[in-house]
Order: structure tokens, then C-alpha cells, then sequence
């Protein structure tokens, strides 16, 4: 449920506020595209402020569990930066007393501290007069999530004190603020989970090419790149992935557009592998085809993700955090680097070798591992530390 709004008693908020039905339009339009840009709402700061007569407007999102300050964007007659921003938040921060104000209500400092208070609060006197902030109105909301956001207006010593006016204007703002709000703070998850799998896939040395319903290549990530680079097995032609083979590229063309048609739901989503030769005596690479599936709300974009294909390169070695390996077994920085490169291919011989130590030194630290893991062949070892999540950190 969206928190209750409290417009001016027995008046039409938008009546009030006197605001065009094209300038509301042009404010929704931009508070709703605050969390794509770049600071967020830095747009709708800027016309919520000039629309208001005001020299700063400022924007605060912060999680209640947090003792960070948070988000803070501003909007300024000299650019998105606030005079002194460092020092607020360094030491002024802790002496502003405007803070935790009536939810969803829209409330100027006078109201709540009477001229003569504000004037001799200490935020006012050391930080705001030297800034040319006199007056200053705001609001505080809390979304569904849990973001606490803290929006603020400010006018100079030279304007005037905000009116009934000015309040009903940023009142009828405050709903569409509070659900941009929301659409960010639910953006930013899915974005933060979507980075980590991300860099897990590209730590363990897979590479991914997610492909549109034409076919083109919509983006890949580093290791595809590098990949492809190579052109040897797979290469990009005309914007799409092909084997270098005629009858595996044949084969690879038939994999996506059966996992296509998976994307448009004519046929099951699809699951499907297939070896691609390479030059010389390199190892095949493994390509794996997985259906993309439309959502029940996806719309008529041709630019949409329809399929994935994710390449397994033998000659890339997972990168292996030695730190995560040493705490999961307890190992000594010596038995750590031989662990890791027995798990890239190596023999003991050959891993003693990199080591530079002898292969008696070698074998001391390989019985070592093996009572610290447990187990007593190597074989097993390898087993252990392969399905360990040695290779997710």
C-alpha cells in the first residue's frame, strides 16, 4: 500500500499550486526518468527549482539501516554542486535540525521553528546565511523498501517566504517522487545483483553473447570478446556470431533459431550444446544455446534478448582467489599456490617446478593438503576444489 498524502484541507491541491497541464506532464515526465539519469533526477531538480523561484533544490536517499549520508543530488543556479557539500556532510549534518519531519507532508523551517529559532540555529548561521539560504521548505518520505528520501527547497535572503502556493506545488509532487523512489531503489537491486552474476560468469572464465530476435549480437562480456577476437572457431559477421566451420556454423545457426522460436513460445525454451573446431591442436570450444523467454508483459521490440549462448574456453583457467582457498581450507600461502595450480592441469612435478621448490618440498606440502581436505589421492583433491566456491570469489 502507497502511504496516505495530505493535501491542503478543503482545498484541490493541483488548484492551489496553479500548475499548466503542461508543465505537470513535463514534471512527471522527468521525476519518472530520475532513476535512468545520471545523477539521478538531476533534470527534475533543476525545473522543480526554477519553477519554485528557488536558488538550491536538493534530493537525499538514504537507507534507515545506513549511518552513510546517502544520495545526495542538488540543483543550483551555478550547477548540480551545493557550496560547502563536504562540510555539511563532515560536521554540519549532525547539527541540522530540520530533519524528521511529518511524513509525506510538505512543511517550510518558519512553521516548524518560528523565525527567531531558525535564524539562531547553528546550521543556519554557520553553514546556510555564508550560502545565501534564508528560507527552506521540504518533505520526507519512506518507501515500501525501506529508503528514507529528505526533499528540499531553498530560497535566498533576497526572495520571499514560500507560500501556500509553493507548498501545494511540491505536495502534488510528492506520490509520483515517492514511487520514482521506489522504481530506483528496486533498480539499483536489480542492477546490483545482475553485476554480481555478471562478474562471477566473467571470474570463472565464461564467455556470453546474447543475441536479439534477428540474430545480431546485443552485447558480450569481456571474455566473449576476447574470444571472437580471435576468430578461430567463432568470429563476428555482420553483427552476428558464425563458426568458421561451414557445416558446425550450419549446425550453430540451427541451435539459435530453435532456442528463438523457444523466445516466442512456438516451441519449448532450449537447451543445447555443440563442440566447435579450432586451428591446430587447440581444444574445442564448448558452446552452449539457452532460450531467452519473453515475459508475459514483454512488448513488440525487435531489440529484445532472445537467446544467449555461453562459450567454454579449456585454455582459460578459472581465476581462483587464493585468499578464499587459504580461509576455506586453512592452507599456508606455499600449500595455497600449489593447490591452485594443481587445479589448472599441472602435475606435482610440473606445479613444484612453477614453484620453483623441490619436488620433495612438493610432495610435504601435497600430503599437507591432503590432511587438511580430507582426502587421500590426489584425484579426490581436485574433485574437492573444483566444486568448491573457490572459483565463485
Amino acid at each position: 500500500m502507497e502511504s496516505s498524502w495530505a493535501p491542503e484541507a478543503g482545498h484541490d491541491t493541483s488548484e492551489i499550486a496553479h500548475v499548466s497541464v503542461a508543465q505537470f506532464s513535463e514534471l512527471m515526465a522527468r521525476i519518472y526518468k530520475g532513476p535512468l539519469d545520471t545523477p539521478p533526477w538531476a533534470d527534475a531538480l533543476e525545473l522543480i527549482r526554477t519553477s519554485l523561484g528557488a536558488n538550491y533544490t536538493t534530493l537525499i536517499l538514504r537507507s534507515p539501516s545506513s549511518d552513510r549520508r546517502g544520495l545526495m543530488v542538488h540543483a543550483s543556479e551555478t550547477g548540480p554542486g551545493l557550496p560547502g557539500e563536504a562540510s555539511y556532510n563532515n560536521y554540519y549534518y549532525s547539527l541540522d535540525p530540520f530533519v524528521d519531519l511529518p511524513t509525506n507532508r510538505v512543511v517550510s523551517v518558519d512553521e516548524v521553528f518560528g523565525d527567531t529559532g531558525w535564524l539562531s540555529s547553528e546550521l543556519y548561521r554557520q553553514f546556510l546565511k555564508p550560502a545565501d539560504i534564508r528560507y527552506l521548505m521540504g518533505a520526507d518520505l519512506r518507501t515500501e523498501s525501506g529508503v528514507e528520501c529528505s526533499f528540499r527547497v531553498c530560497r535566498s535572503h533576497a526572495s520571499t517566504h514560500f507560500q501556500a502556493r509553493d507548498k501545494a506545488f511540491c505536495a502534488l509532487l510528492l506520490p509520483h517522487l515517492w514511487r520514482a523512489v521506489e522504481l530506483h531503489s528496486r533498480l539499483n537491486i536489480v542492477e546490483s545483483e545482475r553485476t554480481l552474476y555478471a562478474n562471477t560468469i566473467d571470474h570463472m572464465q565464461i564467455g556470453t553473447i546474447t543475441l536479439d530476435e534477428g540474430g545480431a549480437i546485443m552485447r558480450a562480456n569481456s571474455v566473449a570478446n576476447e574470444i571472437l577476437a580471435e576468430a578461430d572457431g567463432l568470429r563476428i559477421t555482420h553483427g552476428a556470431v558464425e563458426a568458421t566451420n561451414g557445416q558446425e556454423n550450419r549446425n550453430l545457426q540451427r541451435l539459435v533459431r530453435h532456442a528463438r522460436m523457444g523466445h516466442f513460445g512456438t516451441v519449448n525454451p532450449a537447451v543445447d550444446a555443440m563442440p566447435i573446431t579450432r586451428s591446430g591442436d587447440r581444444p574445442k570450444l564448448g558452446v552452449l544455446v539457452r532460450t531467452i523467454p519473453l515475459s508475459e508483459w514483454s512488448g513488440d521490440n525487435k531489440r529484445r534478448p532472445a537467446t544467449v549462448l555461453f562459450l567454454r574456453d579449456p585454455d582459460r583457467k578459472s581465476e581462483r582467489s587464493q585468499d578464499i582457498l587459504r580461509k576455506l581450507f586453512d592452507l599456508t600461502p606455499a600449500e595455497t599456490s600449489l593447490a591452485l595450480l594443481l587445479t589448472n592441469g599441472l602435475t606435482l612435478d610440473e606445479a613444484s617446478d612453477e614453484l620453483h621448490v623441490s619436488k620433495n618440498t612438493g610432495r610435504a606440502h601435497l600430503r599437507s593438503i591432503f590432511s587438511k581436505t580430507g582426502v587421500t589421492r590426489q584425484a579426490m583433491l581436485m574433485r574437492i576444489l573444483l566444486g568448491s566456491v573457490v572459483s565463485l570469489g
